[in-house]
């Protein structure tokens, strides 16, 4: 969540009318992330989060809202979406697209005890299988053919041993990377500021709009990699194990799963580590926007690659 367009208060006030939410009573930028503009919107009848889309394709809107408005409807802890009087989730505000969702109680964890590290495995077990009967679909936005897309952009501005790594992570990742793996609609971005806590409860899931069909397993390397990484990139056994053994009570993994699980390790934080680069090396223009270093990822990369398959399955297999 970012801010790129700004927004003022009177023109949001008259935006408003078009809903059963009462009147404006405050209008606040959330500064966090990367992708969208979100303001935490008050009004006489509750207290909302609006989103203006600044890069989502309009075509894949409906996807998302529908998706969300599936998993909250089946006990997901996700923002609803909120219907204008023509009973429309979609409008349009500062010439963006624009949603208005219920806003969630609790907060997100900088450092997640270990039992939040396994109620957020568990969470993702059971937002893996409501998505199942999703009326929606897509592929992943991010998945691998965005990889390699963004690497042959940031090349030429990256130095002579990260582009090395890059291209030869990237040719591991097309000659290793298992098919045939469970898939279905993936969270894709589920990092410790996109879950809100009460107490070591999953209260909140937030911010769905990279999610679309792809491994199940990749989603899970996504969590572990920012939930159960330790200093130097390397991996937390004890929080990587409760975090895989919450999940599996509720989905258990494939023999394929565990034996594809330090290149999925893997390809999660090629991933990061490229859209990190991206927003450094070709930043977009906004009024608040925040952007993360992506030399952490690079990091979690390197000690994915030395680890090396057996150990990674000894220490964080449930």
């Amino acid at each position: 969540m970012s801010v790129f367009t700004e927004l003022s208060a009177s023109v949001a006030a008259a935006w408003l009318e078009n809903y059963s939410l009462g009147t404006l009573q405050r209008l606040e930028g959330i500064a966090e992330g990367v992708q969208n503009s979100n303001f935490f919107l008050r009004t006489s009848g509750g207290e909302y989060v609006l989103t203006l889309f600044e890069q989502v394709p309009q075509a894949q809107l409906p996807f998302y809202t529908q998706l969300l408005a599936h998993l909250a409807a089946r006990g997901i802890p996700c923002p609803a979406p909120v219907a204008n009087r023509r009973d429309e989730y979609l409008g349009e505000l500062a010439g963006r697209p624009a949603l208005i969702v219920s806003r969630l109680a609790g907060v997100s964890v900088a450092r997640p005890t270990p039992a939040q590290c396994a109620a957020i495995g568990a969470a993702l077990a059971e937002l893996h299988l409501a998505a199942q009967s999703a009326p929606v679909s897509q592929p992943h936005p991010r998945g691998p053919a965005w990889c390699v897309e963004v690497a042959a952009q940031l090349v030429p501005h990256l130095a002579p041993d990260a582009a090395a790594l890059l291209a030869d992570e990237l040719q591991q990742q097309r000659a290793s990377r298992p098919g045939g793996l469970p898939r279905g609609i993936i969270h894709a971005d589920l990092f410790r500021d996109n879950v809100l806590f009460v107490g070591d409860r999953v209260s909140g899931l937030l911010d769905f709009y990279f999610a679309g069909v792809d491994d199940l397993l990749f989603d899970l390397a996504v969590v572990a990699n920012d939930w159960c990484t330790a200093a130097g990139g390397q991996v937390d056994a004890d929080r990587c194990r409760l975090l895989l053994a919450a999940y599996e009570r509720r989905r258990p993994l494939t023999a394929g799963e565990r034996s594809a699980w330090p290149m999925l390790l893997r390809a999660a934080a090629l991933r990061f580590w490229l859209s990190r680069l991206h927003d450094r090396l070709l930043p977009r223009p906004g009024e608040v926007v925040t952007q993360r270093d992506p030399g952490i990822y690079r990091e979690i990369l390197l000690a994915h690659r030395a680890s090396g398959e057996r150990t990674l399955l000894t220490r964080c297999r449930a």
